[in-house]
């Protein structure tokens, strides 16, 4: 420890550090940046002189030259010294909190701080007025950067967002390209139940860590607005049954009462957080339709709204206007405590549409083509905005659907700008129409809404795109991808070839003596049969195409058509209906239509996300036995977004995305191996054979169906409903306490090990010595592969974990709703049956081999000898790792594990944060270089040479990493931004969070 000889000067960079201390390096947050400069004349009737501000900068800059950083002789480990310190220094402090209160008072953009009246006088509110910067360059500004640019201009203290950062934004044309880094404060935070757990599990630990280090616990709260729904809560046990909802509800109230509870204690333990209760609907639909804003009025201030969510499908609010994506649950607890988000100023692809979809056509044939294009095109890390004439052929569920599949292309969020469709879509889901006046009448002043029946200026783009609408045909994805597009007219071809071709995304090696194999079985008395390509699960899930009415209203046109002609689905598919919301069931009942679904077999079965996330429910043993026995390449088709080997059920290993109404289709079929347009679904009543054509709606069907049924009082009744909660919910006792009381004996939520040994000295940055390999890994590893949502195999580590603690199997429930308990959490990390590790030698599964003595070992068991032993561990992977849903998980439970680092081709944007956020090393490759190039076998001790002094490192610097066996190379170190370095020095974005809100 650091030591001085004044006390004096003690005293003052104690004050320093507290106000200030993020790393040894100079962080974007500290003073030293605060003297306000900019570069752009457009600003120059903007400059103010704020000598306070400059004189603490001064201060800070000849303090930091004077004494070693961070210097004292306190025994931070004590609170009772912690305590007595800053009695001591306390004064040195209040004249310190005046010159930054000062500074703060003086809003660098006070100066277009304007008034918006309403048209028949009276003041709407005041709002920071872009067009008052007169600026010609924000004119061609794309939209999704002008909300950037407006919360930059709206939060810039000089402090944690500067003049400089606004000047960058502004000048995005030329920025851009450059690797920028600025902050974002979003508007609110978004969770969802099985990552809203976890963060609760955070707050609540991150309170007690507080408390034990002698500071007001209290801080711990949301600083923005966190909306928080429980959606993830239909395991998929009833089906085919009138009482569907309310058995799977009792079902998952029986399973997951302890974490109900514990999510209904964070509601009232942490103010400023809004918890939608469990049976209300998907997160994103709910976003969609209730609890998007597009505009809000704070305190008589506008702005727009913004979101930051713990799902990567937090995207889909983009189709309304409102900036949002994904991020880790880390990321999302540090916003909610008001720290800006360091991200990297995204380019913008441009994305023209024009024309009209085709008579038949439907959204989700739009989104998988849209997908496949961008994929191709290459859009990680960017923005994708939508335009062009054929915006306006385009409902705003359709952009939804569009905007909710930006992480299957790879976008951060895939934009629509609000314009008169998203108004008429504000006033159907029930907004007021002042409150739709008050949103047009913003966003028209402050240059942020688009009228297609004025002459358009040309806005500047990275890079752009074009789609003919006209062009799209009818299409699944698959069967291990949801980029893997298939032309419905190609499916028969495209699936033999899947059966030929060797393992892989689009490849099953069944040997040609094997594709007829016939598994006969008798189901419940009846005679069956299996073959390869059998559609065993056939599910209308998730929030992709639930919150679009014209694909779910033709999906029930089909069911209908079918019944008409005597067509049925066989009982031993496992149909379901899991809509985003209530107000589905209601326009379904509305048009008539939902007893046509329920004869094929389509109940609904609950509101939340069901198959898409693995909470398909157990297959009937009958079924189960035969593809098991048989070796059957058993197929799902789901009208969800994702589709990875081993996320759907473990025993469909064929799983295609396609439209509810397609869903509907296979399902009748009972099978991929069709060509519809030549081949019979089936025969019907009168002995003829039905053809897809025969039970297809044309697109005016479906819109004269949708225009009658469905209305804006199906949504306002169903969201007043909401805040009346239900009555399971309703009865749940929690306690008033504002810390928790953790259950040792509690297999639901743990208190995790992350502030045990916390002190107030940051670990520092550090490298990695002779650490062994974990795994070795080819390309798109995913989060489902790494942190599975699914469920709990019975031979697991978590399964033994859970019986050892008098838990019957079948209580296990999913990985997902045990989120809370890292004890199962860990166990279950690298747990995913279908993992390819390259050191097992081609064999299948969550094993691995414990380099040492070549023992073969579950990941988790070798992990744990590893650490025993004190030593360290790596991991060795291909392109895209980390890819798939937002999992905080994928980057928790390789930290417990004890991984260190990780080495890939590329990362997943939200994972590769994760992983910075949680103290781990994220290391790429060269390009053209991976572990076969180099010669790596993964059986090495890897050494990475980080210097432990963290002013040392640089975002994106080259590192080496050598071996025992005498081999070096060189990587990059995926340290984006500065504080992302500030992260790593603190052990994590938590731990950093802590000691910020203690030095305040």
């Amino acid at each position: 420890m650091y030591r001085t000889t004044s006390s004096s000067s003690s005293s003052a960079l104690l004050r320093a550090s507290r106000a200030l201390y993020s790393s040894s390096s100079i962080s974007r947050f500290a003073l030293s940046r605060t003297s306000p400069q900019s570069s752009s004349p457009s600003l120059s009737n903007l400059q103010h002189q704020h000598r306070s501000v400059s004189s603490v900068s001064s201060a800070f800059r000849s303090l930091r030259t004077s004494v070693p950083r961070w210097s004292h002789g306190v025994d931070w480990r004590s609170p009772a010294s912690l305590r007595a310190q800053i009695r001591t220094v306390a004064p040195v402090f209040e004249r310190f909190e005046r010159r930054i209160a000062t500074m703060a008072s003086e809003h660098a953009f006070k100066g277009i701080l304007t008034t918006l009246t309403k048209p028949g006088g009276g003041e709407i509110g005041k709002y920071y007025s872009l067009p008052a910067l007169n600026d010609p360059r924000i004119e061609k500004l794309p939209y999704s950067i002008r909300i950037l640019l407006e919360s930059a201009i709206r939060n810039c203290d000089n402090f944690q967002v500067t003049k400089e950062d606004v000047e960058k934004i502004i000048d995005w044309e030329k920025t851009s390209p450059k690797q920028v880094e600025i902050p974002f404060k979003p508007a609110r935070v978004l969770l969802q139940d099985f990552t809203g757990v976890p963060a609760v599990v955070d707050l609540a630990c991150m309170r007690d860590a507080m408390n034990k280090l002698g500071s007001d616990s209290n801080k711990i709260n949301p600083l923005v607005p966190v909306d928080l729904v429980i959606d993830h809560s239909v395991q998929v046990d009833v089906t085919r049954s009138e009482n569907a909802v309310q058995a799977n509800m009792e079902l998952e109230f029986q399973r997951n009462k302890e974490r109900f509870a514990f999510l209904k204690w964070g509601s009232t333990a942490f103010h400023n957080m809004l918890v939608v209760p469990p049976g209300s609907g998907i997160v994103h639909q709910v976003n969609l339709e209730y609890l998007g804003r597009v505009v809000f009025n704070t305190d008589g201030i506008l702005y727009p709204d913004s979101v930051v969510g713990t799902d990567s499908h937090t995207t889909m609010i983009d189709g309304l206007g409102v900036a949002g994506w994904g991020v880790g649950g880390i990321e999302a607890e540090a916003a909610m405590l008001g720290q800006p988000m360091s991200m990297v100023l995204p380019g913008v692809v441009g994305f023209k549409l024009s024309g009209k979809l085709r008579n038949g056509v439907t959204a989700t044939d739009l989104v998988l083509t849209v997908t496949q294009m961008l994929r191709k095109h290459g859009v990680v890390g960017k923005f994708v905005e939508f335009y062009g004439d054929g915006m306006g052929e385009l409902s705003l569920a359709d952009r939804a659907t569009i905007a909710n599949m930006s992480p299957e292309y790879g976008a951060t969020m895939g934009f629509f700008p609000v314009d008169h469709i998203t108004l008429q879509y504000l006033k159907l889901t029930g907004r007021s129409d002042e409150t739709v006046a008050m949103i047009e009448a913003y966003l028209r002043a402050n240059k942020m809404f688009v009228d297609y029946n004025e002459p358009q200026l040309e806005r500047v783009y990275s890079s752009y795109l074009q789609l003919d609408l006209a062009e799209v045909e009818p299409c699944v994805s698959g069967p291990k991808r949801p980029h893997d597009r298939v032309p419905l007219k190609e499916m028969k071809v495209d699936w033999h070839s899947c059966l030929d071709n060797k393992v892989g995304f689009k490849g099953f090696a069944i040997p040609k003596q094997a594709q007829e194999k016939v598994a006969k079985f008798s189901f419940h008395g009846q005679p069956a049969e299996l073959k390869h390509g059998s559609v065993v699960i056939a599910a209308i899930t998730s929030c992709t195409n639930t919150s679009n009415p014209s694909v779910m209203l033709g999906a029930a046109l089909v069911a209908k058509k079918a019944c008409e002609l005597g067509l049925q689905v066989k009982p031993w598919v496992k149909t379901s209906l899991a809509p985003g919301s209530g107000v589905v069931t209601k326009y379904l009942l509305q048009s008539g239509l939902q007893k046509y679904l329920n004869q094929q077999g389509f109940h609904i079965v609950g509101y939340g996300c069901t198959t898409c996330i693995g909470n398909s429910g157990d297959l009937d043993e009958t079924v189960a036995s035969a593809i098991t026995e048989n070796d059957i390449v058993a197929a799902a088709v789901l009208s969800g977004n994702r589709n990875f080997e081993g996320r759907v059920h473990a025993l469909t290993r064929a799983n295609y995305l396609a439209s509810p109404p397609l869903v509907v289709a296979y399902a009748l079929a009972g099978t991929v191996d069709i060509d519809f347009e030549k081949e019979p679904i089936g025969t019907g009543k009168d002995g003829k054979s039905v053809y897809f054509r025969d039970i297809w709606p044309s697109t005016e069907e479906i819109a004269e169906v949708v225009q009658s049924s469905v209305l804006p009082d199906m949504f306002r009744s169903t969201y007043e409903a909401i805040t009346g909660g239900n009555p399971m919910w309703n009865e749940l006792s929690v306690p008033a306490a504002t810390l928790y009381s953790w259950d040792p004996k509690s297999t639901y939520i743990h208190d995790p090990p992350y502030f045990k040994s916390m002190t107030m000295d940051p670990p520092g940055a550090h490298g990695v010595k002779a650490a062994y390999c974990l795994l070795n890994f080819g390309d798109s590893i995913t989060t489902d592969h790494i942190s599975p949502a699914g469920s709990i195999h019975k031979d697991s580590p978590a399964a033994k974990y859970l019986l050892e603690r008098g838990v019957d199997r079948k209580d296990f429930n999913s990985y997902g709703s045990r989120r809370g308990n890292d004890e199962i959490m860990a166990r279950g990390t690298f747990a995913n049956i279908r993992l390819v590790n390259k050191l097992l030698n081609g064999e299948v599964g969550p094993k691995t081999v414990h380099i040492p003595t070549g023992e073969k070992l579950s990941v988790f068991d070798a992990a744990m000898r590893y650490k025993a032993a004190g030593q360290d561990t790596i991991i060795l992977a291909g392109a895209e790792y980390g890819s798939g849903s937002s999992r905080d998980w994928a980057a928790k439970g390789p930290m417990l594990l004890g991984v260190k680092a990780v080495i890939s081709k590329s990362f997943e944007r939200i994972h590769r944060s994760n992983l910075v956020g949680m103290g781990i090393i994220p290391l790429c490759f060269k390009h053209g270089e991976d572990a076969e190039t180099l010669g790596l076998t993964g059986h090495e001790r890897y050494t990475i040479d980080l210097p432990s002094n963290i002013s040392e490192i640089r975002p994106g610097q080259d590192v080496t990493v050598t071996t025992d066996t005498g081999k070096s190379f060189t990587c990059t170190a995926r340290f984006d931004t500065e504080v992302e370095l500030a992260y790593f020095n603190h052990g994590g974005i938590l731990p950093y969070v802590i000691r910020n809100l203690i030095r305040q």
